[in-house]
């Protein structure tokens, strides 16, 4: 079996509180650095410290928690289950939580209602547009209040309208609740609402601190 390596000798440091877009063609590795941050996927050598957990060697129970309680995760196809409502999406990760009902219910409204979108609690996915649906993903990451939100082209499926308020959400996320976010795109102007980019070309990384 030929190997392919997709990252060669990674060096990438990230400040709490930063918003970093992460750019490059297709196939240059995006995906793949964004997973290994994220605890998804585990390198074949080097570290990975994550908020200051050394999370390279953690089994994968003990993973599966970190994940669970330190990142928040959107997707470019939103990962909604169409057979829940907003309000259940959302809910779905405190679900694994020893919250009772009535806390998992207040902190889904409060985060719902941050996304503005109270009023569209009990609807379905498909009775939702895509930047709808694209809130409701972002409720579902911040509702364990995680310190780390990685978003893989979370503009990538929406008009340039309903992508303009996904990236003012991310921003304010990061100016006024402190998260660090890290977002991979192929966008420009989408990576013109970071405050820094990090190309990626063939594995090898290029930073530009000019966003």
């Amino acid at each position: 079996m030929q190997t392919v390596p997709v990252l060669t000798d990674i060096t990438l440091d990230i400040a709490e509180g930063d918003f970093i877009a992460l750019m490059g063609p297709s196939g240059s590795g995006k995906s793949t650095l964004l997973n290994l941050i994220a605890g998804i996927d585990r390198p074949d050598s080097g570290e990975l410290l994550v908020a200051g957990q050394d999370i390279t060697h953690l089994a994968e129970s003990e993973l599966a928690a970190w994940r669970a309680g330190h990142v928040g995760f959107i997707f470019q196809f939103y990962n909604l289950m169409p057979v829940l409502t907003a309000f259940e999406n959302v809910e779905l990760p405190l679900m694994l939580t020893r919250l009772s009902r009535a806390e998992r219910r207040a902190r889904v409204a409060m985060v719902l209602g941050m996304v503005n979108l109270a009023d569209r609690m009990d609807h379905y996915p498909s009775e939702l547009s895509g930047g709808q649906q694209q809130r409701v993903a972002i409720a579902r990451a911040l509702i364990t209040d995680p310190v780390l939100i990685v978003a893989d082209e979370p503009t990538g499926d929406l008009d340039r309208n309903a992508a303009a308020d996904i990236l003012a959400m991310l921003q304010r996320l990061n100016r006024e609740a402190g998260k660090t976010i890290i977002m991979v795109t192929h966008d420009a102007h989408a990576a013109n609402a970071a405050r820094s980019m990090v190309h990626l070309e063939k594995g090898e990384l290029n930073h530009d601190n000019s966003a």
